[in-house]
């Protein structure tokens, strides 16, 4: 017997894992961790949406299998959102499946539609589920930058003229996890011309759709006339609602994907707890002040961090968007690299932060800070990593 399952073999070691892991031992210890590594949100649900799956949880009938590709009320819901947000028509039937998260619907749609040896575009830096999804499912992975400047369409021209087999698959997710760089409407017009000139599937991640900053909405790739034609999108309820454990997600757009990931889903699961799918409905039925609520509170995050970070030393771009900001490491430290210097914050300032290199090799030389930590906690961690700084004879700002 082999020592290794083929697809586990094609799977190296969580990088991020490894800070993680290190991060439990310590609070195990009892230290006072300030965790700004995982995007796991901090602020809890609207209260109305908690009543109704109570209220749902409590009916004898609500506790059996429910409906794979979500109940009709919350197909319908999220057809109405794309409506009242985009103005992109959907329908509810054929346009539109829930799931369990985005990252479930992704790794759900690379098992319906790649084959062993496939090629797929997918940006370096990513999110893990944007490479590993299809990872999984046979696929070979080709390289495209995250930033979307004319270099990142001359990667696109070169991969179509000198790959073999030709890409058929192009991941593309703005606001970006983790480097939170947004596009306008213009990048995405010009997306869908060349995927139909190419004959590739745009499979878009709008999961932070809602996390944008300074009132510069984000844009969905649908708004462009004919995307339907070649893309899906996926959206996530995780962020936008403070739901990320209760794993509601939503693919939309072209309907043949969408067929074929409600067949494959038809035979993985049997679709989220209906009190689930009920409460989400009204999350997206309901007052949505808590959205903007929400965004105002990780805008003033982001002021709060790049501010305090920077007297503390530590210069970071502001993000546009997204709950995460894309830090390049202190130039004075650059040569300790994303995962020993983030070893070393955790271990010596008691702030994690999660190492570049885990979302790619283009990564490395940054390391990715989740904004989950209220104002306080984000002035203690930059007092606590102005300290860790001074010990490694770097030069901080006085005062």
């Amino acid at each position: 017997m082999e020592d290794e399952f083929y697809r586990i073999k094609r799977l190296p070691p969580y990088v991020i894992a490894e800070v993680n892991a290190m991060r439990h031992a310590a609070r195990q210890a009892g230290r006072d961790i300030i965790d700004l590594g995982m995007g796991n949100p901090d602020l809890p649900p609207p209260t109305h949406v908690i009543d109704k799956l109570c209220e749902v949880a409590r009916k004898e009938d609500a506790h059996g299998y429910s409906a794979s590709s979500g109940i009709p009320g919350i197909r319908r819901a999220q057809a109405n959102y794309y409506g009242r947000r985009f103005n992109v028509d959907l329908d509810p039937e054929t346009e539109v499946v829930m799931t369990m998260g985005s990252k479930e619907g992704l790794a759900s749609l690379a098992t319906a539609i790649t084959a062993p040896g496939d090629v797929v575009l997918a940006p370096n830096p990513s999110y893990p589920i944007h490479t590993f999804g299809f990872i999984i499912a046979g696929a070979t992975i080709r390289s495209v930058p995250t930033t979307p400047d004319e270099r990142y369409w001359e990667s696109l021209d070169r991969a179509m003229a000198f790959t073999v087999p030709r890409p058929s698959i192009l991941i593309v997710n703005y606001p970006s996890n983790p480097t939170a760089e947004t596009v306008d409407l213009a990048f995405y017009e010009r997306l869908v011309a060349w995927a139909k000139e190419n004959k590739v599937w745009i499979l878009s991640d709008l999961a932070y759709s809602e996390l944008y900053f300074d009132g510069n909405p984000t844009r969905s790739i649908l708004e462009v006339p004919g995307a339907k034609d070649v893309a899906v999108e996926f959206t996530s309820m995780s962020k936008t609602f403070s739901m990320a454990g209760w794993r509601v997600g939503f693919a939309v757009g072209n309907a043949k994907l969408i067929a074929a990931l409600k067949r494959v889903k038809s035979y993985l699961d049997y679709g989220a707890f209906t009190p689930i799918q009920a409460a989400a409905c009204a999350a997206l039925n309901g007052p949505q002040d808590i959205v903007e609520k929400n965004r105002a509170l990780y805008q003033k995050r982001r002021d709060v961090m790049v501010e305090a970070f920077g007297r503390a030393g530590w210069d970071i771009p502001s993000p546009k968007a997204s709950m995460f900001a894309w830090a390049p490491l202190p130039p004075a430290l650059k040569e300790m690299g994303s995962l020993e210097f983030s070893k070393q914050l955790l271990t010596e300032a008691e702030v994690a932060v999660a190492p570049g290199v885990g979302y790619g090799e283009d990564g490395e030389g940054y390391v990715r800070i989740a904004m989950v930590e209220n104002e306080q906690r984000l002035r203690q961690a930059a007092r606590n990593i102005k300290r860790f700084l001074v010990s490694k004879g770097v030069n901080t700002p006085a005062g």
